[in-house]
């Protein structure tokens, strides 16, 4: 079983991150990982942060010479934005955590300890984390990738289920958006500036897809085994996201069962013309490409702040304003990549298990 464990705050002097059971004997490229980290920071419509940020993971413990030992892996990402010293804040802002946290934690005389953890600056742990899983699942040859395909309401013309393919797919980056439709790209850009201009801020949706993916991971047995309710939980979890769908899932609603079903066919071994499902059935795993999307709404910090109430006089106020960002949705992507990574990586070694990467491969190389 594999788990982590993330600490730390945003402007905090580090970010911490535990993982266990991870399989002994395999390669870890540290520039691989750093490198992860830095795509979370990149994005058109990022603060001025991300240019002050330099991500660098400093490995304390379970890799030695290059190579996880099996041992719980624990490591560091300096924050290069520490403040020792921080205003209080007690104007919540809509849409953040600020006042529930306040009054669950009873931390209303300043929201500040409820912000800070309640960041998305914590991300960059889970990639960390996300990235060492992904190294595992490249030794059973499985690779995730994403893009951006919609934000603000402006669509790119290439998602998995209009035009777009893993040849696409493979090349954001090269977006400063992650949007693989030029023309769609050229018209976002031009929102994010108007809508800086404003003041304002905006959300948008991911596809993730995840490929060469074995049947079998998950399970319908019991309700918290089922793998399409660990990825949404995880992809659930990250700052933002108020919608997950599962392969074409919102059009699912709207068809006949005879439209959306992906009928099965077999020529040496099983297969569908279709991945409506996005390969997932009845919680598990039906050898299909892993197809997800999220939505993150628009970031809740804005330059020209919402009502809100001063804690201390309970008298109408506006919204506390922090150094925020116009767009997270690019960023976004990538940490949902590694929160898809690490649900893989848990049921890789729930099915196939392995305390090293030799008996891993061994043990997935005779059930597949």
């Amino acid at each position: 079983m594999i788990r982590f464990l993330t600490a730390g705050e945003s402007h905090g002097k580090e970010l911490v991150g535990i993982l266990e059971g991870i399989p002994a004997n395999m390669d870890i490229d540290l520039d691989f990982i750093n490198n992860e980290l830095k795509r979370r920071q990149k994005g058109y419509g990022r603060s001025e942060r991300m240019s002050m940020e330099k991500d660098d993971m400093v490995i304390l413990s379970g890799i030695n010479k290059g190579k996880t030992t099996g041992n719980p892996i624990s490591f560091k990402i300096k924050n290069r934005g520490y403040l020792e010293v921080l205003g209080k804040i007690n104007r919540p802002r809509p849409g953040h955590g600020d006042l529930s946290g306040a009054i669950k934690y009873n931390q209303k005389d300043d929201v500040r300890n409820v912000l800070e953890r309640a960041s998305a600056r914590e991300t960059a742990a889970r990639v960390g984390v996300g990235s060492i899983c992904k190294v595992l699942l490249k030794n059973l040859d499985i690779e995730i990738y994403s893009h951006v395909i919609q934000i603000g309401g402006i669509e790119s013309s290439k998602s998995i289920y209009n035009k777009g393919n893993i040849e696409d797919i493979k090349n954001a980056d090269h977006s400063i958006i992650r949007v693989v439709d030029s023309i769609a790209e050229e018209k976002i850009i031009k929102k994010i500036r108007k809508t800086k201009e404003k003041g304002d801020t905006l959300g948008g949706t991911i596809e993730l897809i995840g490929v060469n993916i074995p049947v079998g991971l998950g399970s319908y047995v019991s309700w918290d085994r089922r793998l399409d309710g660990k990825i949404g939980q995880s992809m659930m979890s990250i700052p933002g996201i108020k919608a997950v769908e599962i392969g074409n899932g919102l059009e699912s609603g709207k068809s006949y069962g005879s439209e959306i079903h992906d009928e099965i066919f077999y020529e040496k071994n099983y297969f569908r013309k279709t991945n409506n499902a996005g390969g997932i059935e009845a919680g598990v795993s039906n050898g299909e490409d892993i197809i997800v999307r999220c939505t993150m709404k628009p970031i809740p910090t804005l330059k020209k702040p919402l009502k809100s109430i001063d804690m201390n006089t309970k008298k109408t106020s506006l919204a506390q304003v922090e150094r925020s960002d116009v767009l997270a949705v690019p960023s976004a992507s990538i940490v949902a990549e590694n929160m898809l990574a690490y649900i893989l990586a848990e049921e890789i070694m729930l099915k196939f298990g392995g305390d090293s990467i030799e008996e891993l491969k061994k043990n997935y190389k005779l059930s597949i």
